[in-house]
């Protein structure tokens, strides 16, 4: 029975996802002003959740700065963009890959709500990143991003790169880590059809670099690295020698 419902709910929840999916995209889009779209963004993920009966949990929001902050999250789905979009308050900024930009019409949504496209291959793009996130979060806004670059089929924490740390320790902004559980077994593992799951969103308290240098930045990475792996409780990848280099 359990393996008969499993099976129904893979195959009707993208039928009831995908034209609510297109829905909020409109939505979202014509948004008036980007406050406005990001709220819409907000609500529309949660709509999207609830669709398809999947509870989105959220712990530690009062772990947040008022002001410029970095949360870094593991990378676990294609999902965890936009759940970490409903969780955290409609004033952050995310970084995603720009492979994003590009797909039907949920690469122009993303655009509309503000998110910053990262191309990794290219190092001149990369400093230009780096400039224009440090000038961000000088003028108080906070950002999310996911520190490994990327997510794998197998469950496990990569290593973090460094970019993110690097840019804090510079600018003396706090650094938030988070987990998220429950979107690997939703929709990760390279599989096409969805599992049912509760996805939690756990935040904990932040921490800052000692001092502006690179051993402080790196410090401050593997200090970082082992709460979102505490959060997530997902295996660390690296330790396990499963990893590849960042």
């Amino acid at each position: 029975m359990k393996r008969l419902l499993g099976g129904c709910y893979a195959v009707v929840a993208p039928l009831i996802l995908v034209p609510v999916t297109f829905l909020v995209c409109l939505i979202v889009i014509a948004g008036p002003t980007l406050a406005i779209r990001r709220e819409l963004g907000r609500f529309g993920v949660r709509l999207m959740l609830t669709a398809i009966g999947v509870p989105l949990i959220v712990r530690g929001r009062e772990h947040l700065p008022a002001g410029a902050s970095i949360v870094v999250a593991n990378h676990a789905s294609y999902l965890d963009g936009l759940v970490l979009t409903a969780a955290l308050p409609r004033r952050f900024s995310f970084v995603v890959q720009d492979g994003a930009a590009n797909w039907p019409l949920v690469g122009f949504t993303l655009k509309r709500m503000g998110v910053i496209f990262v191309n990794r291959a290219s190092a001149h793009q990369s400093a230009q990143l780096t400039r224009q996130l440090m000038r961000r979060l000088q003028h108080g806004e906070p950002i999310a991003i996911f520190p490994e670059g990327t997510f794998r089929p197998e469950p496990g924490v990569m290593r973090f790169k460094d970019g993110a740390f690097l840019i804090a320790a510079r600018t003396g902004v706090p650094v938030v880590p988070a987990g998220i559980r429950g979107t690997r077994r939703l929709y990760g593992g390279g599989r096409r059809l969805p599992r049912w799951s509760v996805v939690h969103v756990d935040i904990d308290a932040h921490a800052t670099a000692a001092s502006g240098g690179r051993d402080a930045a790196l410090a401050l990475r593997d200090r970082m690295r082992e709460r979102v792996i505490a959060l997530c409780t997902e295996p660390d990848r690296a330790a396990v020698g499963t990893d590849v280099p960042a």
